[in-house]
């Protein structure tokens, strides 16, 4: 297991390479917009744009600039005197100058709550109405859950989204249950006098909506996925000679059939984890959250490169260690997997 993860972690840093070197060959080697234009408006005169590209160092060769850019990332070792570093600067915005690794961890406390309640919600709520379908096969029950899971999937996360805050926000909704757009509040704020814990109840209700939207198109597929997977499994010997041992009909269920039929839903669990670190535009836009997503989108919009590539490259890294932390549960879920 040791060996399988060290090689693991250094495919990382592989992808990681190829993921930015992409991302630089899309965005700046073939960029769609100039930045240096954008920043220095419709009537600026040439010889401002070209002060703006050269503060910018858009006028140095491509090779430079990745290899400028790659510099600030990679981890440094001095001889005289000796001294091993690693700076981890992503750049600076072209829009603010502001550090886009400063910029990225403050959103990223936002889109780590978002993510994370989501998960919880549509977890719990996917994986029990998928177990109640399977046991209560073709039953009413059954179609009534598995319809409307087909429905959740069917709506679009933004169309959804509209449509919440019109029948239950509190500013414009037809029910005022709950928070509306642009009210979110971080759980915890860093200031100079030190670490401070804001009110959970303000926290948890200005992300309640979006947590159900977020979750609604998951849980569905979970649902589905963990229903026919476990229809599947509870036909197989070892499920009949667990209830020949006389094994309670719960144990059966749980211990064995979950245990086997999830497998696929771990798989699909860890990418939507890793991708939704990576940023939920379309939730955090609709609903106004200051998260990763909305970075992201805002530093397309003004052709943002330097945030653009940090966002990506933050992006992969969750989405290839979430896929490393299920390879790892599987040996634990099914003892039949083994890594050597």
């Amino acid at each position: 297991m040791g060996r399988y993860i060290i090689r693991r972690l250094l495919w990382v840093i592989v992808l990681l390479f190829l993921v930015s070197l992409l991302t630089f060959i899309v965005f700046f080697v073939f960029p769609s917009a100039d930045p240096a234009q954008l920043r220095a408006g419709r009537s600026a005169s040439p010889s401002v744009v070209k002060e703006i590209r050269h503060s910018l160092g858009l006028d140095r060769s491509k090779t430079y600039q990745y290899w400028h850019y790659m510099r600030g990332i990679l981890p440094y070792v001095h001889t005289h005197p000796f001294k091993v570093g690693w700076h981890f600067n992503l750049g600076y915005s072209y829009v603010n100058n502001q550090n886009v690794t400063t910029l990225i961890f403050q959103r990223l406390p936002a889109t780590i709550s978002l993510t994370v309640g989501a998960v919880v919600i549509w977890v719990l709520a996917g994986l029990t109405v998928g177990i109640i379908s399977a046991v209560r096969s073709r039953t009413v029950l059954d179609r009534v859950a598995m319809g409307g899971a087909l429905l959740a999937i069917s709506a679009p996360v933004y169309w959804l989204g509209l449509v919440a805050l019109y029948l239950f926000a509190q500013d414009i909704g037809v029910i005022h249950l709950f928070k509306g757009a642009g009210t979110y509040t971080d759980l915890f704020t860093f200031s100079p006098g030190g670490f401070h814990a804001a009110n959970f109840g303000a926290w948890a209700g200005s992300l309640l909506m979006p947590w159900f939207v977020l979750a609604a198109a998951f849980a569905a597929f979970y649902a589905r996925l963990l229903r026919s997977n476990l229809i599947e499994v509870m036909g197989e010997d070892y499920i009949r000679t667990a209830r020949a041992k006389g094994l309670p009909e719960r144990t059966v269920i749980l211990r064995h059939g979950v245990r086997s039929a999830i497998t696929p839903v771990v798989t699909a669990l860890g990418l939507d984890i890793g991708i939704l670190l990576g940023g939920a535009i379309l939730t955090e836009s609709v609903f106004n959250i200051p998260g990763i997503g909305r970075l992201s989108y805002d530093a397309i919009v003004h052709s943002d490169l330097p945030v653009i590539q940090g966002t990506v490259l933050f992006g992969a890294f969750f989405i290839v260690m979430s896929n490393l932390v299920v390879d790892i549960a599987y040996a634990f879920l099914d003892p039949r997997v083994r890594y050597s």
